[in-house]
């Protein structure tokens, strides 16, 4: 039988170490309903691991970053369109956050829902993907 010690140990090393196996291995893919873009997700969820006291205001599909050592280091891929429940990304193409995460489909929907300035900026990123790549907008 272990002694108290060695189960206090075990009690804050073994979670330690799931949590760093788990952040390692994927939870699943996410893609992207809108854009097919796709990554591997190790999180869902408002709080990532390893933060102390990062909260997102919405449950997100997380990536550790690849690009740093650094544990507490993030990047959110996407979350569901709080209309329709679309997964997607968090690309200005596909989506935009505004108290919630909605698909680009159901604020064209329900564009006068939005205050103006949120109406204005989604029509210059509509003109903006109507501006072929490396030809700057004749809107300045």
């Amino acid at each position: 039988m272990p002694s108290l010690l060695l189960r206090s140990i075990l009690a804050v090393l073994l979670p330690r170490q799931m949590a760093s196996e788990a952040e390692r291995r994927p939870q699943g893919v996410f893609e992207c309903q809108l854009c097919a873009l796709s990554a591997p997700y190790s999180y869902v969820g408002q709080k990532p691991p390893n933060t102390r006291s990062v909260i997102l205001l919405e449950e997100s599909y997380v990536l550790k970053d690849p690009f740093t050592a650094d544990r507490d280091k993030f990047l959110v891929l996407g979350s569901r369109c709080s209309v329709c429940s679309r997964l997607v990304c968090v690309g200005p193409e596909c989506s935009l956050f505004y108290t919630k995460r909605f698909c680009l489909p159901c604020v064209w929907e329900n564009i006068d829902a939005f205050p103006q300035e949120i109406r204005q900026d989604v029509e210059k990123r509509k003109a903006l993907a109507r501006t072929p790549c490396g030809k700057p907008s004749s809107r300045t």
